[in-house]
């Protein structure tokens, strides 16, 4: 079919609209402190890594 870009959530047919790139953050993740919390106590934290050497 034909791509249609669009910011509307419905297309004219009353379908919903996705997205070609998914959000890298979302307001509504509700496991993002545990999944920071996992990986500040296994030093997976880029912070916690050393740097890379170029």
């Amino acid at each position: 079919g034909k791509r249609v870009y669009t910011l509307k959530k419905v297309d004219p047919k009353g379908s919903v609209t996705k997205s070609a790139h998914p959000a890298r953050f979302s307001p509504d993740d509700k496991y993002s402190r545990q999944r920071v919390t996992l990986k500040r106590r296994f030093g997976l934290l880029l912070t916690q890594q050393e740097a890379q050497k170029y």
